[in-house]
């Protein structure tokens, strides 16, 4: 069993757990997604970005490919739900959390895709 891996797949499905548990509720009500759980999901998906710096094969730089894809709109999330509790005039708007819910929706599509992609190099390499 490759350490490695093992710790990347803990991370990885540790990045799941938590953007699916901000993802979920209603679309249009901020106190159904904890902010704690948007930001652990965007420390815990860069620790996965990070751990796939030193892969140099192919499957490897798709999984590094999912894992920036998921920080890149993870962070964006994160900067719009700042804007819109701490600087805005309004508050949360209903559109700023619609935002930052389809964002977080985008990332935890690009954990998933790293998941079955992890599941596929196990299988592969095995064989």
């Amino acid at each position: 069993m490759n350490r490695e891996k093992v710790i990347f797949a803990f991370f990885i499905v540790l990045a799941l757990t938590l953007n699916f548990g901000f993802f979920l509720g209603d679309i249009e009500n901020p106190a159904h997604h904890n902010v704690f759980e948007l930001f652990a999901a965007v420390v815990v998906s860069m620790i996965c970005t990070v751990l796939k710096f030193g892969d140099r094969t192919h499957i490897g730089a798709l999984m590094l490919a999912t894992s920036l894809v998921a920080d890149l709109q993870l962070v964006v999330a994160a900067m719009i739900w700042g804007y819109g509790a701490q600087l805005s005039d309004n508050g949360m708007t209903t559109e700023m959390i619609s935002s930052v819910v389809s964002l977080s929706g985008g990332a935890l599509l690009a954990n998933i895709v790293s998941v079955i992609l992890l599941m596929v190099e196990t299988i592969v390499v095995r064989r």
